[in-house]
């Protein structure tokens, strides 16, 4: 070997030696022991798993209060999160979701040529429920807790008035549009 291979391996050693010894030395220095108690406990409550819809959380308000005050004009700018995975237009293509155009009042889980997931084809008990007001409401709140095992894999909506704003948008994208529920009816008019 000559002096220069001799010379980077004992740089390499004397280096590793170095960060070794560092470490040692700050371990001890800096070393804690476990508590014998912990301080408090974190207790995160599980969500109970969605059984087609069922059990997914409540909305404050009912749709049809929120759709009395929504405006689509504004829906049609939220929507454009939805438009990397689905088209709304007339006779559009379908994405990695569904095309969109007269979903309001649809059969779920029937749009010709697109593969639906198992739990979307079981929550619609085969084309028996539609998409109506409240299915959406709560569908685009939390599409995973509301159907479980859904394909779908946005987050969802939050905030009440962003998705009644969508859903009158959606609303509005059919050649004759189903009537909105009643404000003043109650909840199981939206449905």
């Amino acid at each position: 070997m000559n002096s220069y291979v001799n010379t980077a391996v004992g740089a390499l050693l004397g280096t590793v030696f170095v960060l070794m010894s560092v470490s040692i030395a700050s371990e001890g220095i800096f070393h804690s022991e476990k508590p014998e108690k912990e301080g408090f406990a974190i207790v995160a409550e599980e969500a109970p798993a969605s059984g087609g819809g069922e059990a997914a959380p409540a909305a404050a308000v009912p749709i049809a209060q929120l759709l009395s005050k929504a405006d689509a004009k504004a829906g049609e700018a939220v929507f454009k999160k939805c438009q990397a995975c689905h088209d709304a237009t007339k006779g559009g293509p379908n994405k990695v979701g569904p095309n969109l155009y007269s979903l309001v009042d649809r059969p779920i889980g029937t749009h010709e040529g697109f593969a639906y997931s198992s739990a979307m084809k079981d929550f619609s008990k085969g084309g028996s429920e539609k998409w109506t007001f409240d299915h959406l409401n709560h569908f685009l709140a939390a599409p995973k807790k509301y159907v479980a095992g859904t394909a779908m894999g946005f987050a969802g909506l939050p905030k009440d008035t962003d998705r009644a704003n969508v859903i009158l948008y959606l609303h509005t994208l059919a050649e004759s549009p189903v009537p909105l529920p009643d404000p003043n009816a109650p909840d199981s008019a939206t449905q």
